[in-house]
């Protein structure tokens, strides 16, 4: 019997998989059914990963690829990949950010302003276009981009982050326009300040971490593995009807 939440026969990409919410995310698409694709800078890592998973849900459900989202022809061999390893992708999760300045937006270099924006954003876009050929053929996909709730409000430690967050739900509306018609859907997950390496910068900071807390109705910060429960019902049949969309989990916070 299958249930709203079952990926059984499914394969998904999950960039920055090898630790914080990518790895909780690929762990419970698993969990579910799913094969997956562990993916970050270094092999090594990822392979620790698709270990864990495969040792954890049986041989074969996971496998391991490096790929740097700055190059185009690195998410390309990761798509290639998993179309040769699982004959085909279902769900691509773009996960994986990088945020390399902390501070005003006067202050950042054009080279760190670009990198944040390619890396969050125009790779997003490379990926979405790899993986949507074949979904449009079998008229079948769902896409999740990890965005952020710093795309829905400003501020004046990362700014430009929250500034490619922003563009990411725009990118998913698009392609949600675009591509609702061959039945993808194509939406975000906003999180609040999470406990991840990616946020160390933010959460590690005992007063930085006191005022967040005190501000979020919830009085803490989240947990990786809380994340991909949002992850799993928007790959999955639960969420066939939604697309476009930004799903927030942030404990509360935007809403006080």
């Amino acid at each position: 019997m299958t249930t709203l939440f079952d990926l059984k026969d499914k394969v998904a990409i999950v960039t920055g998989s090898s630790r914080g919410i990518g790895k909780a995310i690929a762990y419970r698409l698993a969990e579910h059914g799913a094969r997956v694709v562990i993916s970050s800078r270094k092999l090594e890592p990822c392979q620790k990963v698709a270990d864990e998973i495969n040792s954890a849900f049986g041989a074969g459900r996971a496998i391991a690829v490096a790929a740097n989202i700055s190059s185009k022809e690195a998410l390309q061999a990761l798509v290639d990949a998993a179309n040769s390893s699982f004959g085909k992708v279902d769900i691509l999760v773009c996960n994986a950010a990088s945020n390399p300045y902390y501070g005003p937006l006067a202050g950042i270099e054009d080279d760190q302003f670009r990198k944040i924006l390619d890396n969050n954003v125009i790779s997003n876009h490379w990926l979405v276009g790899m993986v949507a050929p074949q979904m449009r053929e079998r008229k079948d996909g769902a896409i999740i981009i990890v965005s952020s709730i710093g795309g829905l409000r400003g501020s004046p430690i990362i700014g430009a982050y929250n500034i490619s967050k922003a563009a990411d739900f725009q990118l998913a509306r698009n392609y949600a326009v675009e591509y609702g018609p061959d039945n993808i859907r194509v939406n975000c997950i906003a999180p609040g300040l999470i406990k991840t390496d990616f946020a160390r910068a933010l959460w590690e900071n005992p007063n930085t971490l006191k005022h967040y807390t005190a501000v979020t109705p919830l009085r803490r910060i989240g947990e990786p593995d809380e994340i991909a429960g949002a992850a799993v019902f928007l790959a999955s049949a639960a969420g066939s009807f939604m697309t476009g969309q930004a799903l927030v989990a942030d404990g509360g916070v935007t809403i006080t």
